[in-house]
């Protein structure tokens, strides 16, 4: 293999990024975020009437983890730092079987959002600090990939270019020391879906952020080609009254990333951003069977667009176990089937499938 080099960072674990992240992005797999915080877990268990302690985000976690079948659609989970360490009820670490069925650890390394100076309301990512260590004790427990959310909005005056800098800036410090300790980082400029702008304008807003990441991104010296991208599709506002077809969405999206995304990234990995289960997958499946230009891998990592039917399905109960692995099956193997753009939208969906999963300005 050429030696890779030029003005991206090239440190001892240049040829394992680059495999990393080529392997998440296989085609035909996709990311489970199951990273939630303590806190917003607490509140999806508390829509099933279930007490947020260890033991009960502990069995959920293995419920999805262990569910028979999934795995092979999955190339990575993203983990919170409490599920990172855990293991099943039986003692085997979450991280063992998850390696065992050839899906990748990663880890949620952000600290939320703090108000950004300066602005009408815009927000800042924290957690650099200590970040290094921190990524060096991940990798060492087993961890490959990382995540970051920076999330930005679109009103009447945001996001502003100082709120874009801002959120690129830190996107791309946290890549550089993500790669320096061996981890790919997934680099999510989240721009909420709030408001009632038409696709047009979040088609135009998404290509300034996406842009002024990548120029920060090799500013930086990140290897591009040891990253993943986790945008926002390109949909309009929540309180638009233009609603549009899965197509035109598919076709805003691709032409964002082709005008903004440099074909080294070897992956783009979907947030669902409060989609329905079903609206995520279609959308999914309508980019990938556009005829055109697309150099990277489109694939997804969904949070709640993979789990909010198996959580009802399972309610919090034993019993329940078996029905809501079924459910998460379905859901796993029909976003496999949208990366591939063969997706058949005739199928039966999981019951709550087309519910809105949508939070206005969404944390967690």
């Amino acid at each position: 293999m050429a030696t890779l080099s030029g003005s991206a960072y090239a440190g001892k674990y240049a040829e394992e990024l680059v495999k990393n992240a080529k392997a998440i992005a296989t085609p035909g797999k996709g990311i489970l975020a199951a990273d939630e915080s303590t806190g917003t877990i607490g509140k999806r268990l508390a829509s099933i009437k279930c007490e947020n302690t260890e033991n009960n985000r502990r069995i959920l976690r293995e419920l999805l983890f262990t569910a028979p079948g999934a795995l092979q659609y999955l190339s990575g989970v993203i983990l919170f730092e409490e599920t990172l360490f855990q293991k099943s009820a039986a003692g085997k670490p979450f991280v063992d079987i998850l390696n065992e069925a050839g899906v990748l650890p990663g880890i949620k390394v952000d600290k939320g959002v703090v108000p950004l100076a300066g602005t009408d309301g815009e927000t800042t990512t924290q957690g650099h600090d200590g970040l290094g260590e921190r990524c060096a004790k991940y990798y060492q427990a087993g961890a490959r990939f990382a995540k970051w959310r920076a999330v930005l909005k679109i009103d009447a005056t945001s996001p502003s270019e100082l709120s874009i800098q801002q959120n690129a800036q830190g996107l791309a410090r946290y890549a550089i020391i993500c790669q320096e300790n061996g981890l790919v980082p997934i680099v999510e400029p989240e721009i909420l879906t709030d408001g009632a702008h038409d696709i047009e304008k979040c088609a135009e807003v998404t290509e300034r952020v996406l842009a002024a990441c990548y120029k920060a991104l090799n500013d930086q010296h990140v290897l591009l080609e040891g990253t993943l991208l986790k945008p926002n599709m390109v949909t309009p506002g929540s309180d638009s009254a233009n609603k549009v077809d899965h197509e035109k969405i598919a076709f805003f999206t691709v032409q964002a990333l082709q005008r903004t995304v440099p074909a080294a990234v070897p992956g783009v990995v979907f947030l669902s951003g409060g989609q329905s289960e079903e609206d995520a997958t279609l959308n999914l499946n309508a980019m990938n069977k556009l005829q055109t230009k697309k150099p990277w891998t489109l694939t997804f990592s969904y949070g709640r667009a993979l789990q909010q039917s198996t959580l009802k399905a399972w309610a919090g109960k034993d019993e329940n176990i078996e029905e809501a692995q079924k459910v998460f099956l379905g859901r796993a193997k029909a976003n496999s089937e949208a990366t591939l753009g063969t997706y058949n939208a005739s199928g039966d969906a999981a019951a709550g499938a087309n519910e809105s999963l949508y939070v206005k300005d969404y944390k967690y």
